[in-house]
């Protein structure tokens, strides 16, 4: 009997994830198809049965970028980056966030933390670039 058990809860939890998995994948190719609604109802989909999705939360932020809801990116952009605080293209996507809300402390804050985890990334060079032209205009 403890085998049985052992094996359905394998299987439950093996199949939950499969299905998971499948909202995240057909979220990202209806996301590069440009399905932005279509993408966000499977994502959300993906957190309903993951809720530590941090690519999903990640995949939200764009979609809500492209239809300008930028309460809502950031919000999803912050999730991101509770779920997983060195997700590079996160911190790279809010820094930016910050930068045309003008928030200064907020881009440069995300900033110091950014040069720490990308030691020789190519964005590195694009967000001191920013954060440079933000410092000027600070003044």
């Amino acid at each position: 009997m403890k085998y049985f058990i052992f094996i359905f809860f394998l299987f439950f939890s093996t199949n939950s994830f499969a299905i998971e998995n499948n909202n995240l994948i057909n979220g990202k190719k209806l996301y590069l198809e440009k399905n932005y609604e279509e993408a966000k109802i499977e994502f959300q989909k993906s957190i309903v049965k993951n809720p530590k999705s941090s690519e999903s939360y990640l995949y939200l932020s764009k979609i809500f970028n492209k239809i300008k809801d930028f309460k809502e990116e950031e919000k999803n952009l912050k999730t991101t980056l509770l779920l997983d605080p060195k997700n590079k293209e996160a911190l790279y996507l809010i820094i930016n966030f910050y930068a045309k809300e003008g928030d200064f402390n907020k881009a440069l804050a995300k900033y110091e933390l950014f040069k720490k985890i990308c030691d020789n990334c190519k964005d590195l060079q694009k967000i001191q670039s920013l954060i440079e032209k933000l410092k000027i205009n600070d003044k």
